[in-house]
């Protein structure tokens, strides 16, 4: 079939027509302009009435605050021209949804928020929802917001594909500074990206009286979500209530996720509850792993391994490289690692892995095992375990027969070994089965100190976690070739770099904790 040269231009033109990238402005003004930078639209009900399409751009005047509530839904970017909402001119415009959301978007794809900041009346002074709210959307990315005085979580993401939060700091909110959430169990969220985040001084939401709150970054009912570089701190204080409680980061309910290269500390529950610890891998969680990461001065554990009554099975999960120093201070039980398992049941609570970190407690034990903690083949390699000297070295309540402890150091603070009774490795080795080889004793412990550490650490950018003197002290020449070969004895994918950076030994010469430097 022939098309005529004219033919040709209308339909050229009519493509370019279609992404033609409109511009419209808004600003706190008087009076109701046209939607220009010259005369912006002063209210969001004229937002709602414009067709967004690609390439699009919503413009809101920086420096202004300006009052109202931004609720969208269906709006469709294409992946060459995203429809973007951001600020013009100098810093950040202010949206201050009041005692509502500030920013809603349903059932889009290809957009794309940036450089705003979204204010609430206050969790305790009127508001009651999120702030930013995205549901069912696919295809998105947020980038360098601000968001805070918001009852419930500052940022949702609800049934969501394919996302990128990037530079969101999310502050003097409820229920979560960010969270990831979907319908239960279905695992509809999925291929998030949560990154240079940072929750902070999220206290509790002051009308949940039947769950947790003040949480960090939380992640559930999703799979393939990827948190790194962000940090939790100061958050939970204000939780209502005593029972479960909030953490820095974690997940539940949720498949193959990874938390690395993150910091979370400081963070607190409310007097008497639970948890408050820096960051957990909970009920039905899978496939998921948390590394490169430290914890340090969190009220609860520094990492929690958690299962709770109701939730999917829990398998297949690690923690390695990490650091814990000075967990678990104030919550009942907790310390660097706390295991934990509200069924009365092994069999939903299996096959975990934690190696090459480094926990250090010099107030009580360095790991336990709650008083309810059913589980199986759970693995401990190549760890250091550093106690306080009046204290175990872990609390062993409930210690599986299928557990695994293999070259570990093991050590209270000033030096010397406390386990069960015996004040010798060997001895405890050969009474418990732990820690030998075909015969052999793979762990080790000494009689002088390891390591010393300030009463109080500040570590706040994740991006100094390889070069901060303090932790590079825990690369001690004295744990180098303590270790055992988990590749090879275990078929484990052991990962390509230590804490620091450092390659991994294609082979032979395995240390114990953070550091595999030759």
């Amino acid at each position: 079939m022939k098309y005529s040269f004219l033919s040709l231009l209308s339909f050229l033109f009519l493509i370019g027509s279609a992404y033609s990238q409109h511009k419209y402005y808004f600003s706190n003004g008087q009076g109701e302009g046209n939607g220009t930078r010259q005369q912006p639209f002063t209210s969001f009900q004229k937002l709602s009435e414009l067709a967004l399409g690609p390439g699009d751009t919503v413009f809101f005047r920086a420096g202004d605050t300006i009052s109202g509530n931004v609720s969208l839904s269906n709006i469709h970017g294409i992946k060459e021209h995203n429809i973007f909402f951001t600020s013009y001119g100098k810093g950040r415009s202010r949206i201050n949804g009041g005692n509502r959301e500030a920013f809603v978007i349903t059932i889009s794809n290809y957009f794309q928020i940036v450089n705003l900041s979204l204010l609430g009346s206050g969790r305790k002074h009127g508001n009651t929802t999120d702030g930013l709210k995205v549901v069912n959307c696919k295809n998105f990315g947020i980038k360098n917001l601000d968001v805070s005085g918001f009852q419930k979580a500052g940022a949702i993401f609800y049934n969501c594909e394919a996302a990128e939060v990037n530079g969101v700091v999310a502050h003097d909110n409820g229920l979560a500074g960010i969270l990831v959430e979907g319908d239960y169990k279905k695992r509809i969220s999925n291929n998030i990206r949560i990154f240079h985040c940072r929750a902070d001084n999220n206290p509790g939401d002051p009308t949940n009286l039947d769950n947790h709150s003040g949480n960090g970054i939380l992640v559930g009912n999703c799979k393939n979500v990827l948190i790194e570089y962000c940090t939790a701190t100061n958050n939970g204080w204000d939780m209502p209530r005593i029972g479960n409680g909030p953490v820095g980061i974690w997940a539940y309910e949720a498949d193959s996720v990874t938390i690395q290269h993150c910091i979370a500390f400081r963070n607190k529950t409310a007097r008497g509850a639970a948890d408050g610890g820096g960051f957990d891998l909970d009920g039905g969680v899978t496939n998921s792993i948390i590394q490169y990461c430290l914890s340090f001065e969190n009220w609860g554990s520094g990492y929690g391994i958690f299962e709770y009554n109701g939730a999917d099975k829990w398998y297949n999960n690690t923690v390695r490289y990490c650091i814990s120093i000075n967990d678990g201070f104030v919550t009942d039980q907790a310390s660097a690692m706390l295991i934990w398992n509200g069924w009365n049941s092994d069999s939903i609570f299996t096959d975990f892995y934690a190696y090459n970190n480094f926990f250090y407690n010099d107030k009580k034990y360095a790991f336990g095992f709650s008083d309810q903690s059913h589980h199986k083949k759970f693995s401990f390699f190549n760890n250091v375990f550093v106690s306080a000297d009046t204290s175990d070295i872990f609390n062993g309540i409930d210690s599986s027969s299928s557990d695994l402890f293999l070259g570990n150091v093991w050590i209270k603070k000033n030096g010397g070994f406390a386990q069960n009774g015996f004040t010798d490795l060997a001895q405890w080795a050969n009474s418990t089965g732990y820690e030998q080889e075909k015969g052999k004793l793979t762990g080790t412990s000494f009689t002088r100190k390891l390591v010393s550490i300030p009463s109080h650490i500040n570590i706040a950018d994740p991006y100094l976690l390889k070069t901060n003197s303090t932790l590079l002290s825990l690369c001690n020449n004295i744990l180098r070739n303590r270790g055992i070969d988990i590749r090879k004895m275990f078929s484990i994918d052991i990962g390509k770099t230590d804490f620091f950076g450092h390659a991994i030994p294609s082979h032979g010469n395995f240390s114990s904790g953070l550091c595999q430097k030759d």
